[in-house]
């Protein structure tokens, strides 16, 4: 007997040591660590090293990992060419998708598949997503590009590439939690397309060219940009419950809650809540955290639905100063780093991934020539 399922719910694809989840607990872990911990002691840079590795890095291997990192945060200029070459009307996700396809031409040793050489590419991805994302905001809007800083993290570099100026402490250190937050999500969509494609063989720029094409779409990566379009709607907080109970009578789409695993809270929408209150109260304007409130408490009261990571991701990243069409961007640069764990988990006992579909056509159809069809 076959057995389906709409979407592959439920459906186990592979084993992995990279990221567990507890939908009934709300439990999240990335090779046993809980994500609480992370969130308030780990760095973006560790995080993705634990990835990497399997195992959290000694204070010198934290350092190297970060030199690395810093180390290949330039883009090739023939790649800023080629973003100057693309209409300023093309999307972030798909700028990003180009330039990262592209960086394949610019690989040192492109023939080389060994651990050691895929492990480099996964440094080297993880460092320039954030570069390639800056730098097409500032090209299309006509300015140019900030080149990144030869020191300093990962978060307070991105912000620092979008502004031309530092950050202050606490926001670089709200974005580094941001990265370590959206990191890995086991076999989410893009990281699925991702190992489909490495299980081909297909080197690792074409497998993250995949994923990023596959967080484009509004019911993954695209949400959070989705989220913050309908507090900007709303506006004020007296209009949060009208406008919410309008959209659900009329079936709209509410993005943003309900989870394919998590039956209780996402255990990242919990440090994003409060991120987002913390925001609102050091920015002076608490209404996008205050309408996400009013918004998360009706639509737990009225349709039992807890809320996912992209709600409160939304309304963070605004105050943090990203411009809306950069929410999914932003998510591709955290979510590079399981992305490319994965890839590497892949290649090192790689066998293609090839499902079957349970058919449900036609059992026979007669082949009529061309003359005779009416």
């Amino acid at each position: 007997m076959t057995i389906t399922t709409g979407g592959l719910e439920d459906i186990v694809a592979t084993n992995s040591y990279i990221c567990d989840l507890d939908g009934k607990l709300g439990k999240l872990t990335y090779f046993g660590v809980d994500i609480h911990d992370l969130a308030r002691y780990s760095t973006f840079e560790e995080t993705a090293y634990l990835l990497w590795h399997g195992v959290l890095p000694t204070r010198a291997q934290l350092e190297e990992v970060k030199g690395q990192m810093q180390s290949h945060r330039e883009l090739p200029s023939q790649l800023i060419q080629l973003m100057h070459l693309l209409p300023t009307t093309t999307s972030s996700m798909d700028v990003l998708r180009t330039a990262v396809s592209a960086l394949s031409a610019f690989d040192p040793n492109p023939n080389d598949r060994s651990p050691e050489a895929n492990y480099d590419r996964a440094v080297r991805l993880t460092a320039m997503m954030t570069t390639i994302v800056a730098s097409w905001e500032h090209i299309r809007n006509g300015r140019k590009p900030v080149a990144p800083l030869p020191d300093e993290s990962h978060a307070t570099n991105f912000l620092y590439m979008l502004k031309g100026q530092k950050p202050d402490a606490q926001t670089a250190r709200d974005l580094d939690v941001c990265f370590i937050l959206h990191a890995d999500h086991e076999l989410n969509a893009s990281t699925f397309a991702a190992r489909v494609s490495a299980g081909t063989l297909a080197n690792m720029y074409a497998a993250i060219t995949a994923a990023i094409g596959t967080l484009s779409g509004p019911l993954h990566g695209g949400a959070n940009e989705q989220v913050m379009r309908m507090i900007k709607r709303v506006g004020d907080v007296d209009n949060a419950e009208p406008y919410i109970r309008n959209a659900l009578e009329h079936k709209e789409r509410v993005m943003g809650f309900g989870h394919r695993v998590y039956r209780t809270e996402d255990p990242r929408a919990t440090h994003l809540r409060a991120m987002s209150e913390d925001l609102g109260k050091r920015t002076g304007d608490s209404r996008w955290y205050e309408i996400s409130r009013v918004i998360e408490e009706y639509m737990k009261e009225h349709k039992g639905l807890n809320c996912n990571v992209d709600f409160y991701s939304a309304s963070v990243y605004y105050m943090m100063g990203f411009p809306i069409e950069l929410d999914t961007p932003v998510f591709a640069c955290s979510r590079i780093s399981g992305w490319t764990a994965h890839v590497l988990e892949q290649y090192s006992n790689n066998r293609l991934i090839r499902p079957r579909a349970e058919y449900v056509g036609p059992k026979v159809t007669e082949y009529v020539p061309i003359d005779q069809r009416g």
